[in-house]
């Protein structure tokens, strides 16, 4: 494991990569976090100038304020738990759409110590929503004690938004390459 140091280094070199990447697009994030607790968007407002790209951020931790605040659906939650895909996907739309941001970004999982909606210790979902819609998201397994389950969801969080910022920056290229939106031979 590397010292503390390069780990606070890991994160806010992610958190400006994405921040540099909005602000290139113009474009904004809003965050909605459960087993984070707020450590995304810790971690974003870290970086300088992040006030030009960061909008805000939603710590529903508990499940009725993930229904309650970011219009997730009871039943979902009834029926599968908050530690879910499907959960994540809807805390990550939910967010983008209250907070009025060009991406939306969610965390929910198992930090422990106890196992939690029948899903181990260690069950992490994380997901994201851009401007044109269509929703990513990551399965993630930790090992290790709370802090480090928390702490790896942070930079797995952080990862797939700079992942699918760049992903969708490298799309948008081959679109103007192609004329059409298809690859030329």
């Amino acid at each position: 494991m590397p010292p503390p140091e390069d780990r606070e280094e890991e994160f806010f070199d992610v958190a400006a990569h994405v921040l540099e990447l909005l602000v290139e697009r113009g474009e904004t994030v809003a965050v909605a976090e459960s087993l984070t607790g707020g450590m995304v968007a810790a971690e974003i407002t870290a970086a300088p100038g992040s006030s030009r790209a960061f909008r805000g951020s939603v710590t529903a931790y508990a499940t009725d304020l993930k229904r309650d605040l970011l219009g997730v659906d009871g039943a979902l939650l009834a029926e599968r738990g908050a530690v879910d895909e499907d959960v994540a996907r809807a805390m990550a739309e939910g967010v983008r759409a209250a907070l009025g941001a060009s991406w939306g970004l969610s965390t929910t999982g198992v930090a422990g110590p106890d196992q939690q909606d029948g899903k181990p210790v260690g069950t992490v979902f994380t997901a994201v929503v851009g401007p044109h819609g269509g929703t990513t998201c990551r399965a993630l397994s930790f090992d290790g004690d709370r802090a480090e389950i928390r702490r790896r969801s942070v930079t797995g969080a952080l990862g797939l938004l700079r992942d699918e910022l760049a992903g969708n920056a490298r799309r948008k290229d081959k679109e103007h390459d192609g004329g059409n939106g298809c690859l030329q031979p």
